[in-house]
């Protein structure tokens, strides 16, 4: 049994850890960290053994007993913390964002390649998402012929008060910079913002809807709407237009209802309701990858890609201007073929 380390005892946090100790194969929560000590131990408590609670993330780290770490904390630790577990030598499931600004990430991209082995993963869950997967494989098959332009739409019923600011660019957004980089294996090469009229139901210091704007390295161009305060439910959209054909992300499963003179499918209102399977899958290649001592998900390169992307998309919000995205190539040390077990 993989021995793992939590450090963070929020939402995500919680499930994570009911995940990983009473779901998933191959994996026991042994060591929990919260700023909260409290939560923490209640959480530990729950556990069968239960978990020993450490007061400091980096005394979990260090801990002998202790193989593998889960960071889902505050995102303004998670750099001190993944930082930590590779100085340690140990894997580091890392939710996004892997950091809170592209430098942080590129300190983390250093440290890894520095210490010779793939360590960190970064928490992009819709690449483990089966309507995702089946998209993927139409393009990657040639079904559709290359593709040529990307429609996107990520929509949310509501977003609590602490959300302002850039939140539509730099935490709700970075799910299709990565997702769409990896569905196309491509990189983008600059963005666009526009802003539409703003929505009533936004508040008054929200900025809300967003259009997005890309254009990848191969020329294919995206759009994406980022609408937070869009009343009818949370819903995630992408059409890829290929040269011979166009595939449609396909809907999340429900039953059609014939009622009240209406035809008609229910719409999610909650996002973990949406991606709640892709998360068992993840943690569970996660885990399985660990024991073979390789990284075969989202990296430590992957989440400075999406920091980056994001820094470029919030200053073309507020330049109006098309923003080129600078990233340079990929360290050799990321190459597929690296990552990869050997056969």
């Amino acid at each position: 049994m993989l021995k793992i380390g939590v450090i963070g005892t929020g939402a995500i946090g919680q499930e994570h850890i009911e995940r990983l100790h009473n779901k998933l194969v191959g994996s026991t929560v042994v060591a929990i960290n919260d700023i909260n000590r409290a939560q923490a131990e209640e959480v530990a408590r729950r556990l069968t053994p239960a978990a020993r609670v450490f007061t400091s993330g980096h005394d979990l780290i260090a801990d002998a007993n202790v193989e593998a770490i889960v960071v889902t904390s505050w995102g303004q630790t998670h750099e001190e913390f993944v930082l930590a577990a590779i100085a340690a030598g140990k894997p580091v499931f890392c939710e996004k964002p892997l950091a809170t600004t592209a430098t942080a990430c590129l300190n983390i991209v250093n440290a890894e390649v520095a210490s010779g082995r793939h360590l960190v993963q970064v928490g992009f869950m819709r690449r483990y998402d089966k309507s995702y997967r089946l998209l993927k494989h139409q393009i990657d098959s040639g079904n559709l012929g290359e593709p040529l332009m990307v429609h996107c739409a990520h929509r949310n019923p509501n977003v609590p008060d602490v959300y302002g600011g850039d939140m539509a660019i730099t935490d709700s957004f970075p799910h299709e910079i990565d997702v769409l980089r990896w569905l196309l294996d491509d990189d983008y090469v600059s963005a666009q913002v526009i802003m539409p009229r703003k929505t009533k139901h936004a508040r008054k210091d929200l900025d809300d809807p967003h259009m997005i704007l890309l254009e990848t390295r191969k020329g294919i161009r995206i759009d994406v709407e980022v609408f937070v305060n869009c009343p009818y439910g949370y819903d995630i959209q992408c059409q890829v237009v290929g040269e011979d054909g166009i595939g449609y992300l396909p809907e999340p499963m429900s039953v059609l209802l014939r009622k009240d003179a209406k035809l008609s499918h229910e719409i999610l209102q909650d996002w973990k309701l949406r991606f709640i399977d892709s998360y068992d899958v993840e943690l569970q290649e996660w885990i399985d990858s660990v024991k073979l001592g390789v990284v075969l998900g989202p990296t430590a390169w992957d989440g400075y890609f999406a920091a980056a992307t994001a820094d470029a998309c919030v200053e073309a919000k507020h330049s109006g201007q098309i923003v080129p995205i600078e990233i340079g190539e990929r360290p050799t040390f990321y190459a597929p073929a690296v990552l990869k077990p050997a056969a």
